[in-house]
């Protein structure tokens, strides 16, 4: 049975994570969705898979809507885990972003998105 839970242990939110993130990961596009990604080396563990979601306040001005977009990927997440971690690995940080100032009008828009993200990324 798949795992479709998102629980504390798999948010990332330590800053000196995301720092680290933002220093040493690599960044990925694919249509509206960017992401950036660690995957774990020896010089850096990586515990466990740890996943954000972050929507710029430059594309959307109103709280409602970055939130609504926000519970969109982290849903998009969950319900393809498993898509993510084999296309990403078992001990990832990831952090993905909305990179347009268009709302997207269904949820499956954005799963779409999401799934052809993991499928182009190869796992090493």
């Amino acid at each position: 049975m798949t795992n479709f839970k998102y629980p504390r242990a798999e948010k990332l939110k330590k800053n000196t994570e995301i720092t680290l993130l933002f220093e040493k990961g690599k960044w990925r596009t694919h249509g509206n969705l960017r992401i950036i990604v660690l995957k774990d080396k020896p010089t850096l563990p990586v515990e466990s898979t740890k996943f954000a979601v972050s929507v710029s306040k430059r594309y959307f001005k109103k709280a409602v809507h970055r939130n609504r977009l926000k519970r969109l990927l982290r849903e998009c997440y969950r319900l393809n885990k498993d898509l993510f971690k084999e296309a990403f690995g078992d001990q990832t940080m990831a952090m993905m972003f909305w990179v347009s100032p268009e709302m997207p009008e269904k949820f499956q828009d954005v799963e779409a998105q999401f799934i052809k993200l993991c499928q182009s990324q190869k796992k090493p």
